[in-house]
């Protein structure tokens, strides 16, 4: 099972590589706004994976939970 979650980490690495080159090349300033979201939001449930990997899901939860909070809250300064 460790594998299969490590397998699916490697694929949500390659997969967040298409909201990066839209944060790069955005022709918009929205564009990079949700670029950058989607990003925070894969880098997320990227770290919830590690959790499982590494079988501390409880101390990586709380880790993924701060990171969304400033997820959030950079997002909101962005827009500002």
């Amino acid at each position: 099972m460790d594998t299969f979650f490590l397998y699916m980490a490697l694929t949500l690495g390659m997969i967040l590589l298409i909201p990066f080159y839209r944060v790069y090349k955005g022709p918009t300033l929205f564009d990079r706004l949700l670029g950058v979201a989607a990003v925070g939001s894969k880098t997320i449930t990227m770290v919830l994976l590690f959790g499982l990997i590494y079988g501390r899901l409880d101390m990586f939860i709380d880790i993924s939970l701060g990171y969304a909070i400033l997820n959030f809250v950079g997002v909101i300064a962005m827009t500002k």
